[in-house]
This record gives structure tokens, sequence and C-alpha cells, in this order.
């Protein structure tokens, strides 16, 4: 029996079925036929394949090249023997295959039909109730989180006054240092300037002006090198009808001084800042607006 091309390659012969080649029957049926009978095939379909019988076909040649050589094949009891081993490999590759397929099909089938089951046992009032916890949990979830934002954001110094205090240097003292706001129509008052108006209350250590957040308001941060230099500020200028700058402290002032000394020298200075100082400051934006508004009834009074 041929074995190919001599490249590899298997040619015509070799896949194909030299019983039905000759138009006899193959398989088991065909290992049983007699040399006689394959030889009776083979003369008739000579007679009808025959190049010479088939002057207008193409493949006349080729086909009767294969007739002869499935003839060789089969008339040579060794040959054919070979070939019958052959095609029952190749029919119980098939049939091997197909049981596999079978399986395959059968098992996603089986699959198939338990997962229509489970989704079939479901209650869908269950189902109903799985699906409402886990909308009711997903949104808790979504609460704890807001709420947890909301702590963390109030908690949270504000962002520019933070910014300004990191740039005085972390840790100084906060009650030696002071607010300052003005209307920025009320003229423009850089770092020098600043440090220029409250050095006649004592050593000031360090001014910075806020980044601008309004095109009216502008403010800034002094540092002050004492206690007491910020006391004086605050008494001079809130005392001043005159000054456009609103002058608070940083950090809400003691409601008392725990020494007798502190405490005389808190009294100096009058009973009017006394009882700011004794209020903390807490509303002190609100008593400076108030003797600003007695400033000018008093001069529209005398005029």
């Amino acid at each position: 029996m041929a074995g190919g091309d001599g490249h590899g390659r298997s040619s015509p012969e070799d896949d194909a079925d030299h019983y039905a080649v000759l138009g006899l029957p193959s398989g088991e049926e065909g290992s049983k036929l007699s040399l006689k009978e394959i030889e009776k095939a083979y003369r008739n379909q000579s007679r009808i394949r025959h190049p010479d019988k088939r002057p207008n076909d193409p493949n006349a040649t080729a086909d009767f090249q294969l007739l002869t050589s499935s003839f060789e094949v089969l008339r040579d009891e060794m040959s054919r023997c070979c070939f019958d081993a052959k095609l029952r490999a190749r029919r119980e590759r098939v049939l091997r295959d197909s049981l596999q397929d079978a399986k395959r099909r059968k098992m996603s089938t089986d699959l198939d039909e338990r997962e229509r089951s489970a989704a079939a046992a479901v209650d869908p009032a269950e189902e109903g109730r799985r699906k409402e916890k886990m909308k009711a949990d997903e949104l808790k979830r979504e609460i704890a989180e807001f709420k947890a934002r909301r702590a963390k954001k109030a908690s949270e110094p504000n962002g520019k006054e933070k910014a300004a205090e990191e740039k005085v240097g972390p840790g100084l003292d906060k009650g030696r240092m002071l607010k300052v706001t003005w209307e920025t129509s009320a003229g423009d008052y850089s770092a020098a300037k600043l440090r220029g108006i409250f050095a006649r209350f004592g050593i000031v250590e360090d001014v910075v002006i806020r980044s601008k957040n309004s095109k009216k308001k502008a403010s800034a941060i002094i540092v002050m090198a004492s206690k007491d230099a910020v006391v004086r500020a605050i008494q001079s200028m809130s005392g001043d009808t005159t000054n456009p700058l609103l002058v608070l402290p940083l950090e809400p002032m003691a409601p008392s001084f725990s020494s007798t000394s502190s405490t005389n020298h808190n009294e100096s200075m009058g009973p009017e800042f006394n009882n700011v100082v004794g209020a903390g400051f807490q509303n002190y934006e609100a008593f400076v607006m108030k003797k600003l508004k007695e400033a000018i009834d008093k001069k529209k009074n005398i005029r």
C-alpha cells in the first residue's frame, strides 16, 4: 500500500476506503469478501471508469489510478489485513468520539436541568426578601460612610485657617496670635504694613496674609511676642473708631486670670475691656460693632 508522497503528506490512497473505491461494502462486511468477488468488482469498474471511456473527464486518469491502487491493496492478503485493521481502528475512534460527544451533551443537559430545578425551587417571596435585605445593607453602608465623612470634616479645622497657622509655625501659642480682617475697599494691607501697625503694641514675630477668598474682604494672622501685646493691640484698636481693621484673638481668652497680678493688670485696662475679656471674646465682633455705632452716634450729637 502506498505510504505517501515522500514529503510527509498523505496521498489520496492513504485516506481512501479501498472497498468503497471498488464499489464494494466496507467494514466487517467487506473484510469477509472473497478474492473472486474483489476481482469481479475491479473488472466491472475498469470497463466503466477507464480513461478511454471518459475522454472529456479531466479526472478520469487519476480516478482509474486510484481504482487500480485499491485493487492491488485488496488482492494482496497481507496488505488487505493491514487495511482491515486500519478500518477497524478508524471505526472505533469515530465511535469513541461519538460516545464522548454524547456524554458531554448529556452532562450539559443534566446541568441545565439541575439549574432549572434549583431556580424553580426558590420561593419568590424569599428571593424578594433577600434582594430587599441586600438593598437595605447597601443603604446602611452608604449612610455610615456619609456620617463618617461628615464627622471627619467637622473635626478638621478650616482649611485656609489651618494653612495660615501652619505657615507661622506648628506648636506656637495661639494666645499670642491675632486674626485681622478688613474690607479691601479700605486699602491694601501688606505684611510689612501690618507689621508696622502692630509693632507699636509689642514685638511682632510674624505676619501671614491669608489667601483672598473674597473680593470684598481680606485677612491675616499676626503673631505677637507676648499675650500682653495681644491684649494691648485689641484694646487700642477696638477703641479707635477710625480704624478699618477688625482685630480678634485667634483663640478665645480665658474668662479670668489665675494670678492676682494678671487680674490686676486686666482691671487696669478699664472696665469696658475687662468685660470683653470676661466674656472670653465670644461676642467680640458684636462688641466692636456696638462701640463703633456708639462713637458714630456721639459724633452726630456733637455736630
